[in-house]
């Protein structure tokens, strides 16, 4: 059993096979080995002569300032990428090591730094295990059997609908293929026959690098059996009722595709989930999934000049989003993080280089985009409406739970024999999953059930909505899974606000009918 936590534990999945380290639970034998402030040690170096890296530069957003500052960048020797005026972002490559450092000098500028530590072009893999897969069935007595139950053919299998009611949901409304949920993402594999009828081309784009590129099909996966995890994301919020496969929680919305992943890399970079989130509130999205961390850092303290840099430039992109309906949902991580704790122990940043251990207090460096204001962030439940042994939690950190599957310790109901979520693949597939970022888009789901109902409400009255609404799940008393302490937690609030399911379990049929 590989117990190393994946570098690509970006996207927020565990597939299949793969077993996380909580490393909570190493947290007393790192900090001893940290240094005094923890984050002086992940500093970020700066280029050598000669390497190209991206740069986020944050300013004002009135028209002569962003001239003045893109003049600035020029001087410089940056090359401006794109520019989102309307939030004050920059988005440049340069060779010059000190590129940075001139730009935080420059009047109006309020922040600059690299968004990666690895030259642009830069490309490395790893592996973090198969998931498992599901053949839809063909014999003709289990698909009369689940017509007859006015279910899809392997509807049966999905426990987590069950869970949030979204079966009973959809008897009553499916959603409004009026609202569009964007899945900032690996990409979307759109021919997939459960996902092609729901899909919206026109909303769509691929924003590797900062700009939008709508050339069609550019919204799809770069390597299809690779990049699965945005097609199986959605999946989970829209896959329709058309007699085919599975069942998403919003079978009658719609879903584009954000792609945010690297080539080969398959990273997460700030410059491209800017671009996605302004691309979305321009383009009539009304929902986004965020399954992700924004690479290379797990998290992104304010002391650091690049990492507060990112930060920043997707807090404008949320508070942007926000102000045009957009309602932002995120997965909260798999690390097993108490996201409330005053330190934690991060030693996979940055992820695109050599990884430093650091210890981190998270009131100052956080998780991106999950912990910025305006984020809806989503721990995950197992089958047995537990926390996940993987999920993330803090005390005011988690807004809502949702399924995002346990196959570790948590036993599905029959006729599920799987504990993890399952959902669409790329070329037509099916698979099980387990991760909160399966978490993420069952509350993307309910979301747009809500925004299908209460068309007028603003993104802040649809997250409240999501609150409101859940399902509440008190603590456990013991939460120790392998009852050895690998993945020991507590749970500490109210019964109604805790801190390992937030207001509670979502509910897609309150979603509908209240």
């Amino acid at each position: 059993m590989d117990s190393r936590p994946s570098r690509r534990r970006r996207a927020l999945a565990v597939p299949l096979g793969l077993v996380l380290t909580a490393t909570l639970g190493l947290a007393g034998a790192a900090a001893a080995n940290a240094q005094t402030t923890g984050q002086a040690a992940a500093a970020a170096p700066k280029a050598k002569a000669g390497e190209k890296l991206s740069y986020i530069v944050n300013t004002g957003t009135d028209g002569r300032t962003v001239e003045r500052v893109k003049n600035e960048i020029r001087e410089a020797d940056g090359k401006i990428v794109a520019t989102y005026k309307k939030i004050g972002v920059i988005v440049a490559h340069s060779s010059n090591p000190e590129f940075g450092e001139t730009m935080r000098a420059v009047d109006g500028v309020d922040s600059a730094g690299a968004t990666r530590t690895a030259p642009l072009k830069a490309a490395t893999t790893t592996e973090v295990g198969k998931p498992h897969f599901v053949k839809e069935p063909k014999a003709k007595s289990a698909l009369a059997k689940a017509k007859a139950k006015e279910q899809e053919p392997l509807e049966s299998l999905q426990w987590d609908k069950r869970a949030i009611k979204a079966d009973k949901a959809a008897k009553v409304d499916e959603g409004s293929r009026k609202v569009t949920v964007g899945v900032i993402d690996t990409g979307v594999d759109d021919t997939h026959p459960d996902l092609k009828a729901n899909f919206s081309a026109k909303q769509s784009a691929n924003c590797v690098g900062g700009k939008a590129d709508t050339t069609p099909g550019a919204w799809r996966p770069y390597n299809p059996d690779e990049d699965y995890h945005g097609t199986h994301v959605a999946g989970i919020i829209a896959a329709p009722r058309n007699g085919v496969g599975i069942a998403g929680t919003a079978p009658g919305v719609k879903v584009a595709s954000l792609k945010v992943s690297e080539p080969e890399t398959a990273l997460f970079y700030s410059e491209a989930v800017v671009c996605a989130m302004v691309y979305a509130a321009d383009h009539g999205i009304e929902v986004t999934n965020n399954s992700y961390y924004v690479d290379p850092w797990l998290y992104n303290c304010d002391d650091q000049a690049d990492q507060k840099a990112i930060a920043e430039s997707v807090q404008r992109a949320i508070r942007y989003a926000q102000g045009k309906g957009v309602t932002t949902v995120s997965s909260a991580g798999n690390s097993s993080h108490d996201l409330a704790a005053s330190e934690i122990v991060d030693d996979t940043s940055p992820d695109d280089g050599t990884p430093v251990e650091r210890t981190i207090d998270p009131a100052t460096c956080p998780d991106v985009p999950t912990m910025l204001k305006g984020a809806t962030s989503v721990s995950a439940s197992g089958p047995e409406n537990l926390k996940s042994y993987y999920s993330n939690y803090g005390r005011n950190q988690i807004d809502v739970t949702a399924p995002g599957g346990d196959r570790a310790f948590q036993t599905p109901e029959e006729p599920a024999k799987d504990g993890g979520v399952l959902s669409t693949m790329p070329n037509g597939e099916y698979a099980y999953l387990q991760g909160t970022s399966m978490a993420g888009p069952q509350v993307a789901g309910v979301a747009a059930l809500l925004k299908s109902k209460h068309r007028d409400s603003s993104a802040q009255e649809i997250s409240w909505l999501l609150k409101a609404q859940a399902q509440t799940l008190p603590c456990p008393a013991k939460f120790d899974p392998d009852g050895k302490g690998t993945y020991a937690a507590k749970c500490t609030g109210v019964k109604g606000n805790n801190s390992f399911y937030g207001h509670g379990l979502v509910d897609a049929l309150a979603a509908v009918t209240k």
